[in-house]
């Protein structure tokens, strides 16, 4: 059996399927798959997709497993790799893992049996844990354009657990109620409900976008040469590999739990993802 839905999850998952073209690649300025490795990255076309049917291309004690098609987020960008099972016959092999590095393998869990090369095997997510990384997410990009806008503030680093997730900014100053306004200001653009989408740009037409790279650094690595590119309409715009809620108000509730100082002219923010009211 796959893992057992939640029902509240269950709702904000109908939701997701039924805004489901609202978050896949909506333009794509030239031929051809601008994502590497042999595995299809049904995660990036939809990030909806909970379960697929796929064919194991290579299964490694050492290495992991590989299929031509995988709605597994592997990681990256201070999101963490997707959880779930592939289900082949009458046996179970749960993922707990990935690992990039000539291809996206998959990394069963100690002692779980590996699908043979060939194997047709339908693949399952945990659903919670995919869909409460996907509000994170979304809920950091909300964060960095507030501060962003608000106070000149780039990103300098962050990462993220479900529904939990740290954000460093380069930030000298800051005013006594910085705390109150930030969350309020996020909240506020969270209720605008506004459409999430994403569109993939050759790396040139991507840089000539504002802001477009979110880090204090401003650096692209010179390999990539599309740009896959995350919009939040008329709050947000930035390179992005990660998985998105197709709305704001999916994202729910941003709470500022604390602010940090992180040695002189940075601040740590950390955030909590709540259920709306």
């Amino acid at each position: 059996m796959l893992m057992p839905v939640p029902e509240s999850q269950q709702r904000r998952d109908g939701a997701s399927r039924s805004n489901r073209q609202r978050c896949r690649i909506t333009s794509m300025t030239v031929s051809g798959n601008p994502y590497r490795y042999h595995t299809h990255r049904l995660d990036l076309e939809d990030p909806s997709i909970r379960e697929w049917a796929a064919t194991v291309l290579l299964a490694d004690p050492d290495q992991g497993i590989v299929l031509d098609q995988s709605a597994f987020y592997p990681g990256g960008g201070g999101q963490p790799p997707d959880h779930g099972v592939l289900l082949w016959g009458n046996v179970r092999t749960r993922i707990v893992g990935t690992r990039k590095g000539d291809d996206l393998y998959l990394l069963p869990a100690e002692g779980d049996p590996l699908p043979p090369a060939g194997t047709s095997v339908h693949g399952g997510l945990d659903d919670e844990r995919r869909t409460s990384l996907m509000r994170t997410h979304s809920g950091l990009h909300v964060l960095s354009a507030i501060v962003l806008r608000d106070f000149g503030a780039p990103v300098t680093g962050g990462n993220m657990e479900p529904l939990i997730a740290r954000m460093d900014f380069d930030l000298f100053d800051v005013p006594a109620d910085f705390k109150q306004r930030v969350e309020d200001a996020c909240n506020e653009a969270v209720s605008l409900n506004r459409q999430i989408d994403v569109r993939v740009l050759p790396r040139e037409q991507a840089m000539a976008i504002p802001n477009i790279i979110r880090t204090a650094s401003d650096r692209l690595p010179s390999d990539i040469e599309m740009v896959r590119i995350v919009d939040i309409n008329g709050i947000d715009i930035q390179a992005d590999g990660g998985t998105h809620v197709a709305s704001t108000a999916m994202i729910g509730r941003i709470a500022v739990t604390k602010v940090e100082s992180k040695g002189r002219g940075f601040r740590r923010l950390r955030i909590r993802i709540e259920d709306a009211e």
